[in-house]
């Protein structure tokens, strides 16, 4: 099969494209032929060595969408689509054209979704699952969510939406504002760090219960925005790693801050929150994916090096 794979780490020149054999399914696993591979910032940041924990030689890629070719007899000729933890890092990943792994770590495809729409969501949407899960995030909560044109920024306010929360959306620009507006979204553009307590107090009075940095750059700032008793949810940092946190501010307020790591969660974790929201897409509660970059395996080289250069595009591979 071809396949995307790394022998070292250190810079995306170590990524070839290599023949493998097809994978053989120990007991109580399933092969699925991958039908469609998301590619997301993590998988880039796998090949340049960010991730200690990952063994070589390794095919990256966490996202997939394919059918059971081999497995019990009850997922046989499924569609499914998975992520998690350990593939891509620990055992071969989904960037090739067969991947296998634990039976209950896969989650039948909803039907609304094509394989390259299903293989775009997985990490985005475990997530921001994840994030507003762990906020507490409710049809009494008001939410902002700071990088909401972002993917996991984009799953995030549509999955609160879905749980009846008040949304506020911040981004950068104002084009992005406008497309937010017409998605039926409020939405801010974010400008100097001190002005977002009061841009939020705007929109939020006193506050808002719930803020999502999805960008790592505005914890400091988020915290004077903050409702009493509120929540701030992070999922990244500076490239140091470190911040200057406001802790007066934080916990006069009652405050509390949250880690979201998707690599927390095996497959088998994940596989149970895709079939949550997988039903949410099915019965048209969630907005499709659109925009979706389709190309072959082939060119995943080219393709890791334009997410590496902050590429925009959500970038599906095609085996």
């Amino acid at each position: 099969m071809k396949a995307l794979q790394f022998s070292r780490t250190g810079d995306l020149a170590a990524l070839e494209v290599v023949e493998l054999p097809t994978p053989v399914p120990a007991e109580g696993e399933v092969l699925v032929q991958v039908k469609a591979a998301g590619l997301n910032p993590s998988d880039v940041k796998n090949v340049l060595g960010r991730f200690p924990y990952t063994t070589l030689p390794r095919v990256p890629g966490r996202d997939f969408a394919g059918v059971v070719i081999q497995g019990p007899d009850d997922l046989m000729g499924k569609e499914v689509w998975g992520t998690g933890n350990k593939i891509g890092f620990s055992r071969d990943g989904s960037h090739a054209g067969y991947i296998t792994l634990p039976a209950s770590g896969v989650a039948l495809k909803p039907s609304s979704l094509s394989f390259a729409q299903a293989a775009s969501l997985g990490v985005p949407y475990t997530t921001a699952w994840d994030a507003l899960e762990r906020s507490r995030v409710d049809g009494q909560t008001r939410v902002l969510v700071i990088g909401a044109n972002g993917a996991v920024g984009s799953a995030a306010i549509a999955l609160a939406k879905v749980r009846g929360a008040q949304v506020l959306a911040a981004v950068r620009r104002p084009e992005q504002v406008h497309a937010l507006d017409a998605q039926g979204f409020k939405a801010i553009a974010l400008g100097k760090p001190e002005e977002l307590a009061a841009q939020v107090a705007e929109v939020f009075q006193g506050g808002a219960d719930v803020i999502f940095d999805t960008t790592g750059f505005w914890l400091p700032a988020a915290v004077q925005a903050l409702a009493p008793f509120g929540r701030i949810a992070i999922i990244a940092a500076p490239v140091d790693g470190h911040v200057q946190l406001p802790a007066l501010a934080l916990y006069r307020k009652g405050g509390s801050v949250v880690g979201i790591n998707s690599l927390l969660y095996g497959v088998e974790a994940c596989a149970r929150m895709l079939e949550q929201f997988g039903r949410l897409f099915d019965e048209g509660k969630l907005p499709l994916p659109e925009g979706l970059v389709e190309t072959p395996i082939e060119e995943g080289l080219a393709r890791y090096a334009e997410v590496n250069q902050g590429g925009a595009d959500k970038v599906i591979l095609i085996p």
